[in-house]
Order: structure tokens, then sequence, then C-alpha cells
């Protein structure tokens, strides 16, 4: 059974002003279950965080900001909204569904978070709307757990995952790889494993190409046991803040290859759904919920 952390939690309201698509989170469960792709018992409502998970990764002095509300104003621009306890206990609870994710990826082969995949949350500060990055919170549970040896984390989100290269810089049992704008958010980009930026309006046939020519050398390289991939649709042509050129079916069929590649290898996958921010609401849910469909296809 495709097994998919939500909480209600997820929809916690921004403060006035702040046009983040927090809707999607509500908006998209239901269609799944309106379609059939997914049962009501495929959700599950995540647990919270426990301390020692989030120091594994984040610094204790962040860890204790965090927990005081304690941001300046431009720590509080970094991260790209005001922090309050509603947004804090949201991060814990999307963060804890990743790591319940892998563990029903152990016994499934997929499972996915309706949110997460918050990948500019670095070890000591917040970034780009994301406060505790719950990929890398998640492949340090499955370490130090040893419910994994080596994991690849494919970041296909157009933004790259700055925070989690910067977490895994010196950690040879987690690879980092990114295929980001190159032009794009962040401005100064850390240095992953492996990045391959990409020209503004790049299009499908050459997405498609340049991520069929990566995927399998990075499996014989990097040889995991484990796969994050952060399946943000912000690559869409459609996105605001994306400067892609990706069609929905452009966005459909790289999902298709990533998690074709994971069944096929016999590898466990978590995907996190990431950014998207197209103004039609229907092309973000669309682009996302073809991800669900996909992992329903192929795995059950």
């Amino acid at each position: 059974m495709l097994k998919i952390a939500w909480s209600p939690i997820y929809n916690h309201p921004l403060p006035e002003g702040h046009r983040f698509p927090m809707e999607k989170y509500d908006l998209l469960p239901k269609q799944l279950l309106h379609e059939g792709t997914i049962e009501e018992q495929s959700i599950f409502y995540p647990r919270k965080l426990t301390e020692e998970e989030i120091l594994a990764v984040h610094t204790t002095d962040y860890w204790k900001k965090l927990q005081e509300l304690n941001f300046t104003r431009q720590e509080e621009r970094r991260s790209g909204f005001p922090i309050t306890e509603g947004l804090v206990e949201r991060e814990v609870t999307i963060n804890a569904g990743t790591i319940q994710c892998a563990e029903y990826a152990l016994e499934y082969g997929i499972s996915m978070n309706i949110a997460g995949g918050t990948h500019h949350a670095f070890t000591n500060r917040a970034e780009g709307f994301c406060l505790l990055n719950d990929i890398a919170i998640a492949a340090k549970y499955l370490l130090n757990h040893q419910k994994a040896q080596q994991i690849l984390v494919i970041d296909l989100d157009v933004h790259q995952g700055n925070g989690t290269a910067e977490i895994f810089q010196n950690e040879d049992r987690v690879f980092t790889f990114s295929m980001h704008g190159e032009h794009n958010y962040p401005l100064q980009k850390e240095q992953s494993d492996l990045d391959i930026p990409l020209k503004d309006g790049t299009d499908d046939k050459t997405y498609l190409a340049l991520l069929d020519e990566h995927l399998e050398k990075l499996l014989d390289q990097v040889k995991p046991d484990f796969i994050f991939y952060q399946s943000g649709v912000d690559v869409l042509a459609s996105d605001k803040l994306g400067r892609l050129g990706l069609s929905i079916d452009g966005c459909k069929q790289r999902d298709k290859k990533v998690i074709e590649l994971a069944k096929r290898n016999d590898l466990p996958v978590v995907a996190s759904m990431g950014g998207g921010y197209s103004e039609d609401i229907k092309q973000i849910l669309e682009a996302h919920a073809n991800t669900y469909r996909i992992a329903q296809a192929i795995y059950f």
C-alpha cells in the first residue's frame, strides 16, 4: 500500500501578505482520494520529531532559536516568513513524516510526504521557506539506526538543494545530486556531490536527456541502498519562480524515470514534494498528483 504522510497542520496559515501556496497541502490529498489514486488508509498522521533526531543534523544553538522564536529580522527575511510557534510545530511534524515515510519505504518500496523537501535548511540556519531539513534528518535517522548504509539524494526541484549539500559536505555515506536552474535562487550555490545547472527555458527534451545521462551512472558510482527524491514541480514553464520550460507531461516523465529506476533496482525511495508556484493552483495540483499516480501504478 502507498503510505502518505499528511496532517492538518500542513495547512497552517501564514501571516497575512505571504503568498506561499499553502492550499496545495489541503487540496492534493483530497484530489488523490477523490480520483481513487489513494484510499483513506493510505494516509498517516506523522508523530513529532524527537530532539535527538533534530540535533543529529541541526546545531543546538539553532534549535534553541527555533524553540524560543528568537530570529532577527534578517534571519526572518532569509527564512521567507515570520517565525511562529505554529510554523515550527508544522516543520517538526513534516520532518517526522519523512522519517516515518523512510520506514514505510523499507517495508513497501516507496512512501511519500505531501509536504517536505525542505532542502534550503542548513545545519545552523533557515532559508527559503525551510526551517528544518527533512531529507537530511531522515537520512541521518536511517544511517544512525543502521537501516541504510549508502544514500542517494536526487533533488530535482528547480532550486539547488543548498542546505542538503552543506549538511552532507563531509558525509561520504550520503551523495547529493541536484539538477536545478543555473540562474535561480539561491544566488550563492553550495557544492553538491553532483550539480547539474540548467539554462533558463530548458525544455522537456533537453531536461529529460540530461536526467537520463546521469541517473544510471549515479547508481553505478554511488551504489546506494536508499533514495530520497525531492520532486518539486517548480520546473514547470508556468511556475512564477522557476524560469525553466517543462510541460506537465515533461514533469510527469521526470518522475517516472526516477521512480522506475528505484523500482527496477529494488531501492527503497521516499519522495518529498518540494516547491510549486504556478499562478493556477490546478497546474500545481496536477503536477504533484502525477507523482503519486506514477508511484501507485509502478508499485501497487
